[in-house]
């Protein structure tokens, strides 16, 4: 999200003024250039045959002190995002240090015992669904939802201090070839007919609170209750994450708690 954002900050895009936009929840839309299209929720994904029930992390906290007081446990066994060949890793980190405090801790905990880093959320699945980890931090929960109903040892949880939304980008190119098609588009993807499919047929939550469903923004919203946390589309994110210097020296900060070598 903040990548994309960036672009639009640069002026590599244009604005339009789709009559859907009216439909968009107020974070997911950016000076009418950047449109959010989906809703999900970041999970912690588990092993459900080879994690006993209180062993399930219900918050952030509590995977801290699974980590930490169960180390002999869970040493090994965990896995979650390499924030310097994830954006959306990163995002989810730098995002975590201002609404958790005890953030920190958690990545030195996470490195204590000797956390698995991963590229994606498919490879953090797939450790969990073998067994090779028990829990994968951080995890897509679209991705989490459509792989638990393939695979009965995977489940989920949404954390109960705060769950992260996510949201993929749409934006119209500044030099887009045909940017009347580009329009169109915009419109049916951003179009409760267009927010319908995503969510039946592409398994991605629709954005819109006025579509029905299971897989919708408006069921999501209603299981995170307070818990929700939407990562809202706006000039906060463009400053927060553009600057090269700051990144870098997050990713440090990181790397340190971690206690990887920079």
């Amino acid at each position: 999200m903040d990548l994309q954002l960036r672009l639009v900050a640069a002026g590599h895009a244009q604005a339009y003024d789709s009559p859907e936009i009216a439909a968009l929840p107020q974070w997911a839309l950016w000076r009418n250039v950047a449109f959010g299209t989906t809703y999900e929720p970041i999970v912690i994904a588990y092993n459900k045959r080879l994690l006993a029930a209180d062993e399930v992390p219900q918050t952030h906290a509590d995977l801290i002190r699974l980590v930490t007081e169960r180390r002999d446990r869970f040493a090994g066994k965990v896995v979650t995002y390499d924030i310097q060949r994830s954006g959306l890793g990163f995002l989810l980190a730098a995002q975590s240090e201002h609404v958790f405090g005890e953030f920190w801790p958690l990545v030195k905990a996470l490195g204590g015992a000797r956390t698995r880093l991963v590229a994606t959320t498919e490879a953090m699945l797939t450790a969990v669904e073998k067994g090779d980890d028990l829990i994968g931090y951080n995890a897509l929960g679209s991705y989490a939802a459509s792989e638990a109903k393939k695979n009965p040892q995977l489940a989920y949880v949404y954390p109960r201090d705060y769950t992260f939304v996510v949201s993929r980008i749409m934006l119209i190119g500044e030099k887009a070839p045909n940017p009347n098609a580009a329009k169109l588009w915009v419109d049916y993807l951003l179009s409760k007919r267009g927010q319908t499919v995503l969510a039946q047929r592409a398994n991605l939550p629709s954005v819109r609170t006025d579509v029905e469903g299971a897989n919708t923004a408006s069921a999501l919203a209603s299981a995170l209750g307070s818990s929700a946390k939407p990562i809202p589309l706006g000039s906060e994110l463009v400053a927060t994450f553009g600057d090269q210097k700051r990144r870098l020296a997050f990713i440090k900060q990181w790397q340190q708690a971690f206690g990887s070598k920079p």
